[in-house]
């Protein structure tokens, strides 16, 4: 069997979806790191910040059950091109907002639009990918959200000092219409692309369940009644408020505890989210590398997530070192933990799920996530807020550092009992 025709067209796919992820996380992070020009120019408190925080998480939220749904009844390459085109307008909005509520508004735009991008990859990877390498090719796509956020330490500080603010905003936001001529040029699903070959389509299809184009979802409240919806719930809930905060406050943790000038391309926010390019990578091969010596696919998985569970545990000891290169390590470790552990439970939903559910079951965990994402930062908000006040803003995140710690271990226990027996 030729292995080049095997790859070639569902690997150009899995190219659009990692680019289009570095997109999302691109104009997603400009606001944590101009989060200190913009609380000079608007005066922010760290709660303002947290709310504008939670606009976005609340919109992501809703966003997510309704592009979840959407794309499972509409297809993924509409439904996909439908959320870039809005979530960039969205990034670009930001640029003219001239108040706290302003920003807040459009941070509920991106929220909503950026939804779509989710439901819509793993979607993508369930019709493209056969089981054994689904969890590699997601690690691979989710990767993209570390290069964004690589990319974007470096990117807009340079605009910033270039240019100003606004044109951060402007220019991040405008890449996405690109991206959206190469997907509408580029996707669809196997069964309808043009230049798929007989042998990729077989080997795409050769562990799994072929699916009717016409066949429909099921209703979406029949999914609140299977354990493996509450497992991937309760999943995302438990880790999910964990990225967004290496997302929105990781930079002003390294500003405000080892004075770290945000004005200036920052390495070790480059270092962190490289770290998580590998993690996202590793932990999708890991599990998929355990399948194809002949473990059977939970057993795979939830040895795989446990491993990653534990890899957590050190950033606990963040709060000791006063050395901000050791603070990098702990917590790259982490994040490149976490996104392995992304890559692994977004695959869960295609472990369990046929293809015609899999975007609703995302949407519906996704919204969970965000719910913590929600919960999350008020409560970050108020505990830097109040040590702050005592001049001890360390301790602050000392107390967040052991949240995120524990999150992912009790998340593997709830999941590991939810899915133990068979749906």
């Amino acid at each position: 069997m030729n292995i080049t025709s095997q790859k070639r067209v569902r690997y150009g796919i899995l190219a659009l979806l990692f680019f289009g992820t570095t997109i999302n996380y691109i104009d997603r992070q400009v606001i944590g790191l101009l989060k200190p020009t913009l609380e000079k120019e608007f005066h922010w408190t760290e709660t303002d910040y947290s709310n504008i925080v939670m606009a976005f998480s609340a919109a992501y939220a809703i966003g997510l059950i309704g592009f979840g749904r959407w794309i499972d009844k509409i297809g993924t390459k509409l439904g996909y091109s439908v959320s870039v085109f809005f979530w960039s307008v969205a990034a670009v909005a930001h640029a003219f907002a001239k108040s706290t509520f302003g920003f807040g508004l459009a941070r509920v735009g991106l929220g909503v639009a950026e939804a779509g991008n989710f439901p819509a990859a793993i979607k993508s990877v369930a019709e493209w990918f056969p089981k054994k390498e689904r969890a590699l090719a997601t690690g691979i796509f989710n990767s993209g959200a570390n290069v964004g956020a690589v990319v974007a330490p470096i990117m807009v500080p340079a605009i910033l000092g270039a240019y100003g603010w606004q044109e951060a905003f402007v220019i991040t936001g405008a890449i996405g219409f690109i991206w959206l001529i190469f997907w509408w040029k580029y996707y669809d699903t196997p069964a309808r692309h043009k230049k798929i070959s007989k042998e990729e389509f077989g080997y795409i299809h050769s562990d799994n369940e072929l699916v009717s184009e016409t066949e429909l979802p099921v209703k979406w409240t029949a999914l609140f009644k299977v354990k493996q919806t509450w497992a991937f719930i309760f999943g995302k809930l438990l880790t999910d408020p964990v990225w967004w905060f290496f997302l929105f406050w990781l930079p002003s943790y390294f500003s405000e505890t080892f004075n770290l000038d945000l004005k200036k391309p920052s390495l070790p926010l480059v270092i962190v989210y490289t770290a998580t390019t590998i993690g996202s990578i590793g932990g999708g091969y890991l599990s998929s590398y355990l399948i194809k010596k002949g473990w059977n696919v939970q057993r795979a998985r939830k040895t795989t997530m446990f491993f990653i569970a534990v890899c957590v545990l050190p950033i606990m000891l963040a709060q000791f070192t006063k050395n901000i290169w050791v603070a990098v390590g702990l917590i790259s470790l982490a994040a490149a933990a976490h996104q392995a552990w992304s890559a692994n439970i977004f695959t869960t939903v295609s472990d369990y799920f046929p293809k015609k559910d899999i975007s609703s079951v995302v949407g519906i965990g996704g919204m969970a996530g965000s719910v913590g994402g929600i919960l999350f930062p008020l409560a970050i908000g108020m505990i830097l807020d109040h040590y702050k006040l005592l001049g001890n803003i360390t301790a602050g995140y000392d107390i967040i550092f052991i949240m995120c710690g524990s999150a992912y271990l009790l998340a593997w226990i709830v999941m590991h009992f939810l899915t133990s027996t068979k749906k």
